[in-house]
């Protein structure tokens, strides 16, 4: 019987020299954790694998604790899967709307739903031209002019939200996507 997939996202690994952990390494924990048909993307954290719900579920906890461990570092792990991952591509607001080139488009993954109090004390006039909308455990943002010129970061929205968060391109999202279906 066949597995279900998972995509696990980790937050600021291998990013601007920081938080260095070769992709090998992180596939090998993941094979030692218990998931199976291990696979990494690009060098930022993104590990696609194979495995049943209570495990998937317990990964980002012993992963996180691994690399603690092993690094030193406290590195957020955000799991997704398959399903969730598709409704992802499919919810995007930012989409339709005309002139959303998919090259601004990103998405933060949250580690857990935001209360709305939370959601209600963002800003969105925060950074214009950028626009966001909070669906759920995910956080679409258009960005025109890029992340590296945005107010809208990570630790903006976490601190507003009490809740983890890494951010993945729209071409990242949906290459991780193609990757649990092979």
């Amino acid at each position: 019987m066949t597995q279900p997939r998972w995509v696990a996202l980790l937050r600021g690994i291998n990013v601007g020299g920081k938080n260095m952990l070769p992709m090998k390494y992180l596939a090998a924990m993941f094979g030692e954790a218990g998931a199976n048909e291990v696979r990494t993307y690009i060098q930022s954290g993104n590990v696609v694998f194979a495995s049943g719900p209570r495990l998937a579920r317990q990964l980002p906890r012993l992963i996180e604790g691994r690399i603690a461990e092993r690094l030193g570092i406290r590195v957020p792990v955000i799991l997704r899967s398959k399903d969730e991952l598709l409704a992802v591509t499919r919810g995007n607001p930012f989409l339709a709307a005309a002139g959303a080139a998919a090259e601004g488009l990103h998405v933060l993954f949250l580690s857990g739903e935001p209360d709305r109090s939370g959601v209600a004390s963002l800003d969105p006039r925060r950074s214009p031209p950028d626009e966001f909308a909070v669906r759920g455990r995910e956080i679409y943002l258009r960005c025109p002019n890029g992340m590296g010129r945005t107010k809208l970061t990570n630790d903006w929205f976490e601190k507003h939200l009490a809740t983890a968060s890494t951010a993945r391109n729209w071409r990242t999202v949906l290459a991780l996507l193609e990757m649990t279906v092979r």
